[in-house]
């Protein structure tokens, strides 16, 4: 045995290989999209059909769907991809895996593929160093292509294997006499293997290895090939561990797709590698079935063994197309059978993995930010993006708590509730000022455009001013709770005044949630309409004012009652004044025309 601990060192090297391109590439990828990313994948998955290319066509070009499915997961994690739609690509991504298999299969592992990709370097690593950041974004794009088809390779290349190796996985012809057995055991063995290695690619190498050596026979092979179909979810699952709900529901949907199209074809496996026995024969001229016959029946010497009683070239390349087709088969006909049960797969998700808590705004917890190693810096300011979308709705029931409470009195049950509750909010909004502020400069710091840079300068700004409406909202709670204790009541006049404030107010908040939810492109009308809103709040408050002073002099409530009456005018005018800012935050930061 000649596997050292050199060689395992370099399989773990290799897996970092492919994990650091496809990071590479993601971000790249992203950079060069930029703003038209959302847009994009809205295109591209708007049904089901168009989902279900969109995976093959990613599958295809970057040779995994196991990077494939971790982007999908963190496009749903980022709030750009919905569950329904993440499906339809999981199930084309499947299909798409199968281009990697027929490239082995057709190569038989004399083709390098790095070799190939190495050339690229020659028109990557130039494009990083010029002027344009759209070339430099695709540079970094080639170059993590090149990485990712490095490490596949690699990968391959220091997995243990046979032909070096024998005494590693010889042992195992001892369990190919065992029946239906055997194909259970040989499943079992292909789920393990993926999951160490984390690549169906390297899986489907071994098991070639092993078919055209004869160590195993053509249908044990296709066992270790449906079992890694299961294997390959490990990866997504993996990258949903630090997601959200969505993410993790996206893996776990990715998963109950592969594990129930594997075991309907574990039920009815010997009909089936038979049908795929028929189409290779039809396809390439031999069965495969027909290889193991012989070499059972021990007839050397025939067209399909040589003398020594192994494969012949043309056998080789007949086991090698049979285990193509297999997972070809397979999938295609999983993907015609679960395509018309997407929104079946959605609700089953649901039901496997529900919310924990209905009411969720009680509990402070981000619902798009994560901190994973596999998002790349431009998703993860669109996850940003949505946690401030939530941030501004929290700050906003808040509000209308502080006008709730304005009404209530000392010895309503409902009054100490309220501000149990504003005070809660309160701290749930210092927490997640200072998590989503963290999370940007942590964004801030990776490789971000020149407009994702301006974009997370802006949303640092937005998060201060919505943490401080909600003081603003806490400061209403306090003021009426002295005004409490030093026994005022207003009159009803003071209290419709004050309904009309904060009806402004209001008016306000709705207009800015509805920018916060087109932060990317906020319409003119909108923008227009906050300034206007503003204005109206100061007239109104310097209105108040002087009629305040007019009506203390005409003695129509006392001094006291007054100056209770103005700290709450007071601060529902700071409230339109910092509900302001955050749209000029927006208007100033994330428009494109002004950013540019």
């Amino acid at each position: 045995m000649n596997y050292t601990i050199i060689d395992f060192i370099s399989l773990l090297g290799a897996v970092c290989l492919f994990l650091y391109g496809m990071k590479v590439m993601s971000e790249g990828l992203q950079k060069v999209a930029g703003d038209r990313l959302r847009n994009i994948l809205g295109i591209m998955t708007k049904n089901r059909v168009m989902g279900v290319i969109t995976g093959i066509v990613i599958t295809a070009l970057i040779q995994s769907s196991s990077a494939s499915t971790v982007m999908v997961v963190s496009f749903v994690n980022a709030g750009l991809m919905s569950l329904a739609q993440s499906m339809a690509v999981i199930f084309g991504a499947n299909v798409g895996t199968t281009v990697t298999t027929w490239i082995i299969s057709a190569f038989s592992f004399e083709v390098n593929i790095s070799d190939y990709s190495i050339l690229l370097l020659a028109i990557g690593v130039p494009m990083l160093f010029m002027k344009k950041s759209t070339y430099k974004s695709f540079g970094e794009f080639i170059i993590g292509f090149v990485f990712l088809f490095m490490g596949l390779d690699l990968i391959s290349q220091y997995v243990p294997n046979l032909k070096d190796n024998p005494e590693m996985l010889q042992f195992l012809s001892n369990y190919t006499t065992l029946g239906y057995g055997s194909v259970l055991i040989f499943f079992l063995i292909g789920i393990v293997l993926t999951m160490v290695a984390q690549s169906s690619a390297a899986t489907f190498a071994i098991t070639l290895v092993m078919c055209s050596q004869g160590w195993i026979s053509f249908n044990l092979g296709c066992a270790i090939i449906l079992g890694g179909n299961i294997g390959t979810t490990i990866t997504p699952i993996l990258a949903s561990l630090s997601g959200n709900l969505a993410a993790k529901r996206t893996a776990m949907g990715h998963v109950l797709f592969n594990v129930l199209g594997s075991v309907i074809v574990l039920c009815i496996f010997h009909p089936f590698v038979s049908m795929v026995g028929d189409i290779s024969q039809w396809c390439n001229g031999i069965n495969p079935l027909d290889i193991d016959a012989a070499q059972e029946a021990g007839m050397a010497g025939s067209t399909l063994l040589n003398p020594a009683g192994g494969l012949t070239s043309r056998a080789q390349a007949s086991v090698a197309f049979g285990l193509a087709m297999f997972p070809t088969v397979f999938n295609a006909c999983n993907l015609m059978i679960m395509i018309w049960f997407t929104n079946v797969y959605v609700k089953i998700v649901c039901w496997i993995m529900p919310a924990k808590h209905k009411d969720e705004e009680e509990d402070f917890s981000l619902k798009f930010i994560n901190h994973g190693l596999l998002t790349a810096s431009e998703l993860n300011i669109t996850q940003a993006q949505k946690e401030i979308e939530v941030y501004g709705n929290r700050v906003a029931r808040m509000l209308g708590m502080a006008e709730e409470i304005i009404h209530l009195s000392s010895d309503n049950p409902r009054y100490s509730e309220v501000f149990s509750r504003i005070e809660k909010y309160e701290d749930i909004s210092d927490k997640m000022e200072i998590e989503i502020g963290s999370f940007l400069n942590k964004v801030a710091e990776g490789r971000l455009s020149p407009e994702g840079k301006m974009r997370v300068a802006g949303m640092l700004r937005i998060i201060c001013e919505i943490e401080s409406i909600a003081d603003c909202c806490f400061n209403v709670a306090k003021t009426t709770k002295r005004k409490l204790q030093n026994n005022v009541k207003f009159t009803p006049v003071i209290e419709e005044e004050i309904d009309r404030m904060f009806s402004l107010v209001d008016k306000a908040m709705a207009n800015m949630m509805a920018i916060l939810k087109e932060m990317e492109t906020p319409e003119d009308s909108r923008i227009i309409s906050a300034y206007n809103i503003e204005r109206e709040i100061n007239n109104y408050r310097n209105q108040l004012r002087d009629t305040n002073i007019a009506n203390i002099n005409n003695k129509m409530y006392d001094f006291r009652d007054g100056i209770f009456f103005m700290d709450l005018i007071g601060e529902g005018e700071k409230m339109g004044d910092l509900v302001l800012n955050v749209v000029e935050g927006v208007k100033h930061q994330f428009r494109v025309e002004e950013a540019v």
